[in-house]
């Protein structure tokens, strides 16, 4: 019985799986080949580390509809990408551009490794300069009485 319910559930999940595909028909080739590369740039506002084309969240579709219909009425990249960053910000680009802005998203990592690096310099260096450093007498003979207590 358990296995007809596994069977069951498993034809049932593939006829869902099958029907959230979508399908557009362009008459022209070249609203096709854009409409693709436009949901390969565009990211998925919800899911934030996909693209349009790989997310199936609800935003995510209602995108995928927009940008069909923006390319099928004859707009442009450009138009459509103005479009897109007017109503949801440069985080909608997968590439955003390089302004004030977004200059944290495009160089904040670089200057965090360079602190990081920094950082690391600094560490290694007191640590050199502590192991450099010769023991007192009084720290001396306070490892020279511990040595004598652990041989007893």
């Amino acid at each position: 019985m358990k296995k007809w319910i596994t069977i069951l559930l498993l034809l049932l999940s593939s006829l869902q799986l099958q029907a959230a595909i979508e399908t557009y028909q362009f008459e022209q080739a070249e609203h096709e080949q854009l409409y693709k590369q436009m949901i390969e740039e565009l990211r998925c506002l919800v899911c934030q580390n996909q693209n349009l084309s790989a997310s199936n969240a609800g935003l995510a579709k209602d995108l995928r509809q927009q940008t069909y219909e923006m390319v099928i009425k004859g707009q442009s990249q450009a138009q459509i990408v103005d479009y897109m960053t007017q109503r949801y910000g440069d985080f909608v680009l997968y590439r955003p551009p390089v302004k004030s802005s977004t200059a944290l998203l495009w160089f904040g990592p670089f200057i965090l490794l360079i602190v990081g690096i920094l950082v690391l310099i600094k560490t290694l260096s007191a640590r050199k300069e502590l192991a450099d450093e010769p023991l007192s007498d009084e720290q001396q003979d306070h490892i020279k009485h511990l040595l004598d207590d652990g041989e007893k």
